[in-house]
């Protein structure tokens, strides 16, 4: 009889039985990580420094295009 000294442990047996588990989510949530990541770096999805409209806005507030200049982007750039 072994009194339930095998298996009764939450997870696996002895020490490494439950750290184990916490390096294997570890690692799988880095895989998953990774990824992500490289699906969003292909796709463009991440959205990188400003926006063309405000860029836009930027240069008609420096004073570098006129206000018919902007006019004309801004739609350009929201259709």
């Amino acid at each position: 009889m072994m009194y339930g000294f095998y298996g009764d442990n939450f997870i696996g047996s002895g020490f490494m039985g439950f750290f184990g588990f916490i390096i294997m989510i570890a690692f799988w949530a880095a895989v998953i990580w990774v990824i992500i990541r490289i699906v969003q770096e292909a796709s463009g999805s991440r959205k990188t420094g400003k926006s063309a409209i405000r860029i836009l806005e930027e240069r008609y507030a420096k004073g570098e295009i006129d206000k018919e200049e902007f006019k004309s982007r801004k739609h350009d750039l929201e259709s």
